[in-house]
């Protein structure tokens, strides 16, 4: 098979709009599959955990692979409920082209607004695919306004619904040989300047024509596609194939050239160990071959490849560009890193939400506390924005989380895989802090003897959201280059903590003075030495608290205004004026997220479900100590000089 007849697809909605019921078509339609799998009953392929087939949500991507009318498609599924955002966001650099689903009834929600943003940022091709035209309160013409106001003006509707919210709802074509829709080509027309002239001039635009310029406008992401039906019932599922097959581009990069490939997830499965997932943008990966990761700049064995055909995965000798496989040997790998080559092919990576929830868990039972963190340890492995921090000194296990949700699945997810209950405390809001004014730090290592690092920085406080700026004023007289390396490399790890207990950021650190000893330094002195000084200099400065902020936008009805501004005066927040239309208003502003956590089902209770809020992490704010929260230091301060001089010498236990 060729690369022209590859796509390399993904498929995105919120939360319950049916995404994996149209995978699931997918793979029945195309013969992949003999029986339809149903979310409802736990049958579906692509949600293999118990959590997914309990809730009936999908909480991590899965991949497979299926035929339609002579193309291999590939396609992710990925998770649609917000609190699983970072395994869309590693999923977006792999994808050529993605079909966005939204439900007929519920219209563009909260998560389906981010997802799209995240298309647009990283231009991928998209198909909009309306679903649920079959289920009572579905509008189509709401939900396609919904997308012209909210989503995009460029989408181009290719299709019309009959008898839409009943049983016996079908879908017919506006856009083919027969029925060539003017209304379509005039937009087809006004991408191109050519094809415009000719369409003013009144010369006939026939389909094929048309069509060809149809498809190269969605690959340059000028139109999108609007296609509608019913998963469930299998309504214009084999429309969108075709669809995605006519529109869709083929991956770009030739198998000749030197490889250049993403690991883009890692899995664990339980007989066959390490999964690495890759896709591979040029060049290609023999089995038995060492492949270069420039990530890490080491070299590791492949010892198996693993790709799906026609939903199964096989065992092949060589994968090539355009492939997306899973490879087995490659124990350093880590989501993210690069094969081979560095190529402009690879997307930049993107972020839809950032964990702002940090929560300490527990083994029920004591004596699996070692066996959890290896679980955690596992589990951050294949998902990073976990952030696991294993704190031995105070034997506490943290995780970083973006809601309440994740929590419930990570904790169902550790019993099921890792045999292991564990109990979670209630999340914190994750501050930071950084310094309140310009001051100086200043140590002297010197004792116990063998050791000398003198050092004195000059702290200052950073614009806001310019995170940690660090430059060296003294030259290698002062203190040799290795040994200024050194204090350069300490510096994000000394300001993990503070002195209210937050990692330190929106800082400028300068060194100023410093002085080594030709006999008696040693280059971890530096190492011991910065982060006493850098503490120094930040209780001569003092810090303040920064809390996270989120951008809220509300759509709700006219008679809940006063009771909605005054929720979030009273959350401190504030809002712009609101905007009215037919009888609804819309209402954007910021909010602390300390004060907010909970509003979101507060005020679905409040409206009966018909007020909608969409949420996105805006940036860090300074607030007062009463209003955020002081933490204790974790671990042996710099500031006890002793101890801490002890510990880092490992002379303390």
């Amino acid at each position: 098979m060729t690369i022209k007849n590859i796509r390399n697809i993904g498929i995105l909605a919120h939360a319950d709009a049916g995404k994996t019921t149209v995978t699931e078509q997918f793979l029945f339609v195309s013969g992949t599959s003999k029986k339809l799998g149903s979310v409802d009953n736990g049958t579906t392929q692509t949600d293999s955990l118990n959590v997914e087939k309990e809730r009936g949500i999908s909480v991590r991507s899965s991949n497979t692979s299926f035929e339609w009318e002579g193309v291999r498609i590939n396609l992710i599924d990925t998770p649609g409920h917000v609190d699983f955002s970072a395994d869309v966001e590693r999923n977006l650099r792999v994808m050529d082209a993605a079909i966005l689903v939204v439900s007929a009834v519920e219209g563009i929600q909260a998560h389906t607004e981010t997802l799209w943003s995240a298309l647009k940022s990283n231009s991928i091709p998209c198909i909009i695919f309306i679903n649920k035209i079959d289920r009572m309160g579905a509008n189509t013409e709401n939900v396609i306004r919904e997308i012209y106001k909210e989503l995009t003006k460029q989408g181009i509707l290719l299709q019309q619904t009959f008898d839409e919210g009943g049983n016996n709802a079908s879908v017919i074509s506006d856009w083919n040989a027969v029925n060539i829709n003017e209304k379509i080509v005039e937009t087809i027309a006004s991408t191109d300047d050519s094809l415009l002239e000719k369409y003013i001039n009144g010369t006939a635009i026939g389909f094929e024509e048309a069509n060809q310029f149809l498809v190269k406008a969605v690959h340059r992401c000028e139109l999108y596609p609007v296609l509608m039906g019913s998963a469930k019932n299998g309504i214009g599922i084999e429309e969108l194939l075709t669809a995605v097959n006519l529109y869709f581009p083929y991956p770009e990069g030739e198998t000749e050239n030197e490889l250049s490939a993403l690991v883009y997830r890692i899995e664990y499965d339980k007989t066959i160990g390490k999964i690495s997932h890759v896709r591979i943008f040029e060049g290609s990966i023999a089995n038995r071959a060492l492949v270069n990761n420039s990530s890490r700049n080491l070299q590791e064995k492949v010892n198996r490849i693993r790709k799906q055909v026609k939903g199964k995965y096989e065992d092949v000798a060589l994968a090539g560009a355009g492939d997306v496989v899973g490879i087995c040997g490659f124990s350093n790998a880590q989501s993210g890193d690069v094969l081979g080559k560095f190529s402009d092919l690879i997307p930049a990576g993107i972020c839809l939400r950032m964990p702002l929830l940090t929560v300490q868990l527990k083994a029920v039972n004591d004596k699996d506390y070692a066996a959890l963190a290896a679980a955690l340890q596992e589990l951050c492995t294949e998902d990073p924005s976990l952030d696991f921090q294993w704190l031995k000194e105070e034997k506490e296990l943290h995780v970083k989380i973006m809601g309440w949700i994740q929590i419930e699945v990570l904790e169902r997810m550790i019993e099921d895989r890792f045999q292991i209950r564990a109990k979670f405390e209630n999340p914190t809001v994750i501050y930071k802090e950084t310094p309140s004014t310009t001051a100086e730090g200043y140590v002297r290592y010197w004792m116990p003897k063998p050791c000398w690092a003198i050092l004195k920085f000059r702290i200052e406080p950073g614009e806001r959201s310019s995170g940690v700026k660090y430059e060296s004023k003294i030259g290698v007289n002062d203190v040799l280059q290795k040994y200024q390396n050194e204090v350069e490399r300490t510096i994000q790890v000394a300001l993990q903590q503070g002195i209210k207990g937050w990692e330190v950021t929106d800082i400028k650190i300068t060194l100023i003075e410093g002085e080594d000893h030709e006999m008696h330094t040693h280059p971890g002195d530096f190492v011991v030495a910065t982060p006493m000084g850098i503490m120094d200099g930040l209780v001569n400065s003092g810090t303040c608290l920064l809390e996270p902020m989120i951008s809220f936008k509300i759509s709700a009805s006219d008679d809940l205004l006063g009771n909605i501004t005054s929720d979030i005066t009273q959350m401190r927040g504030n809002f712009e004026s609101p905007v009215m239309e037919n009888g609804r208003f819309m209402l954007c502003g910021i909010l602390p997220l300390a004060t907010s956590l909970d509003y979101p089902v507060k005020l679905s209770s409040r409206s009966g479900g018909k007020a909608k809020i969409a949420t996105q992490f805006h940036s860090y704010r300074e607030c007062s100590d009463d209003e955020g929260v002081i933490r204790d230091f974790k671990g042996i301060s710099p500031l006890d000089t002793a101890k801490y001089i002890l510990k880092a010498r490992k002379a303390l236990q």
